[in-house]
């Protein structure tokens, strides 16, 4: 096959044992090293070898009160990333961070330190919070409802993106012999006043590296994808089937003309779940082992959560009940339609509904030989469904390795994937622009 003008980016969502919901249980993992920094270094080492774009790292501000039947715990993404900087050099670095439970001061500087750190290579994905459960732990404020979760959302990057444009880049001056550190003219205070926030400024961290990081978005319900057009540069998205991920692909990167940009500015990276074996049997007989190990009352409240029903009295080879419209719904907007639309599609028992979720939460599940998989991964990015994909290893290290050992050469084969570094920067290797300082022909308040 010839040499491919465009090329898929891929990310590596990295998550404890694995993304399917048994992996802790499955056979070669290392669930008791899910607190240990070496883990986590040998899985990024492994994904820079492969030249992944970025790796990923979700983050919840409760924890799941399933714990009994779940992995669920994790390492605070700022403190793990920075860790992760210090023994790789190219990979990009994404961490989790809400808009709601959080202040903009605190995470501009927290993500302008990492990308100093990095040399270029942070990344933010802007989360709302879509869980009842992480307000209880930030005082006795109800959980915002979903759409002023949002407007919260698009004031808190109007600070963040302000505060890091709150030094210029050539404000350190550095003059030994004249005794001047900074230019004072090219450090600017902000004094944001709005609706949620209030902000002096500045940041007391210098512009960094990329500017900003690059700002990645996880929501596909109508108000993620209109916040998305606006400011994301990464959607980390999940459907089921090409033709919905095509129209997904196409009614995002149609709106983005609105806020002047251009489509090749976002790329859409629907999440992947690969269950990797030398023959397809294989690899359905592993997907087999992993759902047989799974715990029918853990994925029946994981199922109620996302549906917010209580299932717990329903026969587990019958179907669903009636269940409430999408507008009662004040969690997650997009998987719930995601997940009701896969039930109807496909007439599933509650039992097979939690089976084709445990391997990725609605995100995509491809059990077959290392060509079927990159055949689909493929025909999806050939296709207008998406410009890479969020690789979900169901099982690490395993599905890691497997991934990075047959599948990406089977995808550089085919053009369709980098064979090196090219960048040094995260934007680069997304082949984003960095952006402009927005107040370099504004005049600077004295100090």
């Amino acid at each position: 096959m010839t040499q491919s003008l465009r090329q898929m980016n891929l990310n590596v969502f990295i998550l404890n044992a694995g993304h399917h919901e048994a992996a802790w249980r499955y056979k070669g993992t290392e669930p008791h090293q899910m607190t240990d920094i070496r883990y986590f270094q040998k899985l990024a080492k492994i994904a820079e070898d492969a030249k992944f774009d970025s790796l990923f790292l979700a983050d919840g501000l409760a924890i799941n009160n399933h714990i009994r039947y779940g992995s669920f715990i994790g390492l605070e993404p700022f403190t793990l990333l920075s860790a992760l900087a210090a023994v790789t050099q190219h990979i990009g670095l994404i961490g989790t961070v809400s808009t709601t439970y959080n202040e903009p001061f605190h995470v501009a500087r927290k993500f302008a330190s990492l990308d100093h750190i990095s040399r270029g290579r942070a990344g933010w994905n802007i989360v709302t919070s879509g869980s009842e459960a992480e307000a209880g732990n930030f005082g006795s404020v109800p959980h915002l409802e979903h759409s002023q979760r949002y407007v919260r959302a698009k004031e808190f990057l109007e600070v963040t993106t302000r505060l890091w444009d709150s030094w210029e880049d050539e404000a350190i001056v550095m003059d030994r012999r004249a005794g001047q550190f900074a230019d004072p003219s090219k450090v600017r205070e902000i004094h944001h006043e709005g609706d949620v926030f209030s902000v002096r400024g500045p940041l007391n961290v210098p512009r960094s590296p990329q500017g900003y990081p690059v700002l990645v978005q996880a929501g596909s319900s109508e108000d993620g994808k209109a916040f998305a057009a606006r400011y994301a540069e990464a959607i980390f998205t999940a459907q089921q089937t090409l033709e919905e991920a095509k129209r997904f692909y196409t009614d995002v990167k149609s709106r983005l003309s609105s806020y002047g940009r251009h489509p090749d500015e976002l790329k859409i990276l629907p999440g992947i779940c690969a269950i990797i074996g030398d023959t397809d049997a294989e690899a359905k007989e592993k997907e087999q082992e992993l759902n047989e190990l799974t715990i029918p009352e853990y994925g029946l409240k994981q199922l109620s959560n996302m549906l917010q029903v209580d299932l717990s009295s329903f026969p587990l080879d019958g179907p669903l009940p009636e269940l409430p419209g999408i507008e009662r719904i004040n969690g997650n907007k997009s998987r719930y339609q995601l997940v009701t639309d896969l039930y109807t599609r496909e007439q599933l028992t509650i039992r097979e509904l939690i089976h084709r979720l445990a391997g990725g939460r609605g995100h995509r599940v491809i059990a077959g030989t290392p060509a079927h998989i990159a055949d689909e991964l493929e025909a999806w990015f050939t296709q207008g469904a998406s410009d890479g994909f969020n690789v979900m290893p169901p099982y690490l290290p395993e599905g890691l390795e497997r991934f990075a050992q047959q599948i990406v050469p089977e995808l550089q084969r085919r053009g369709l994937f980098r064979r090196e570094y090219t960048g040094a920067t995260l934007r680069e290797h997304f082949n984003l622009s960095r952006p402009a300082n927005q107040f370099v022909s504004t005049p600077a308040v004295q100090h």
